[in-house]
């Protein structure tokens, strides 16, 4: 299978896989993965907020966070190479066989394979020392995004 262009991610279930202090936090993590894959991302969270756009990540807040992750899948299936990130199995049955499928905790494991790792309950970090005031370093570092 081809690299995703579309990646969607179930918010609250990536946030408690990765013990994320804040949401915040989570949709930096994120912006910066899409942006280095060169691919484009919707985090969806369940319940009230302002809908955001941080680069190639798009950041929605809905009454049924389930529903709308089930909707884009099926949206773009057809057209985009998608990957949902998910570890609730009711989303990932309803995506399509079309859809590539991680779980969330999966997903974490996979970013600290890429020299993503976590050094404590709020800093994720590679291996070598991280920019000064982003978080990140290496090839992959591209800097935080704004905050919410």
């Amino acid at each position: 299978m081809a690299e995703p262009t579309l990646y969607l991610f179930d918010g609250y279930n990536v946030l408690y896989a990765g013990d994320f202090a804040d949401p915040r936090e989570l949709v930096d993590l994120l912006a910066s993965f899409v942006a280095v894959k060169g691919a484009r991302g919707v985090v969806v969270f369940d319940g009230v907020g302002e809908d955001r756009t941080y680069g190639p990540l798009e950041v929605r807040y809905a009454p049924h966070a389930d529903a709308v992750l089930e909707r884009l899948a099926a949206e773009f299936r057809a057209t985009e190479q998608v990957c949902l990130v998910s570890s609730d199995s009711a989303v990932r049955g309803t995506s399509g066989q079309e859809v590539a499928k991680r779980s969330s905790a999966g997903f974490i494991r996979e970013l600290e394979s890429q020299g993503i790792k976590r050094n404590g309950r709020t800093d994720w970090r590679s291996d070598s020392t991280a920019r000064q005031g982003t978080g990140w370093s290496g090839s992959d570092a591209i800097g935080p995004v704004k905050q919410l």
